[in-house]
């Protein structure tokens, strides 16, 4: 799944385009978990975003990494 989730994010972010520097290259990491996480559908979750198999009552967990 690391792996899987890693050639994910190298080939849509990382190396998707030219970034003018570090911090767009980490702006654009963060927008894209956060869609990976609570909007892109994942077959492995029925097609819902792995977001929507954490608990309502679970309040603890980060939108994305900054």
């Amino acid at each position: 799944k690391v792996e899987r989730y890693n050639r994910l994010l190298a080939d849509e972010v990382l190396y998707a385009r030219p970034y003018p520097s570090e911090q767009a290259r980490r702006e654009a990491i963060g927008v894209w978990v956060n869609h990976f996480n609570y909007h892109r559908p994942h077959t492995a979750c029925g097609d819902q975003p792995p977001a929507s198999r954490t608990p309502a009552r679970v309040n603890n967990v980060t939108p994305s990494y900054s």
